[in-house]
């Protein structure tokens, strides 16, 4: 065991001894087993990692951010205003397009359903 491990050991040991453990959230209880197949096994523990510290891939920082503006557009009641948050939600779209063009994740279906799909949530 190496001198880190044991430095750990006896923390966890000392709190346990305190009692500084003692009626934590989920107690005596099972960890929750995530599904994880769906990801190359290559990739579970990188992941894990991401996931834990809230980072989302960057697709998704897009997509939300796309919704965002659509939903400050719809509020919005300046048309100076609106028009510039209406060219950044094009941008983003832009980006969006782009980056799943490049990693050509857009199935057939999705291609063909695209438009209609960008229209039912973002609008003309």
């Amino acid at each position: 065991m190496d001198i880190l491990a044991a430095l750990a050991e006896n923390k966890i040991r000392e709190a346990v001894e305190k009692g500084e453990l003692n009626n934590l959230p989920g107690s005596g209880k099972p960890l929750p087993v995530e599904d994880l197949s769906h990801i190359p096994e290559e990739l579970r523990v990188s992941y894990r990692l991401l996931k834990n510290a809230n980072v989302l891939p960057e697709e998704m920082e897009l997509k939300k951010e796309i919704i965002t503006l659509q939903k400050l557009i719809d509020c919005c009641h300046e048309n100076k205003d609106k028009r510039q948050l209406v060219k950044k939600l094009n941008e983003k779209i832009l980006r969006f397009d782009i980056m799943m063009d490049q990693r050509k994740t857009y199935s057939s279906a999705l291609t063909y359903y695209r438009d209609k799909i960008y229209t039912k949530f973002i609008g003309d």
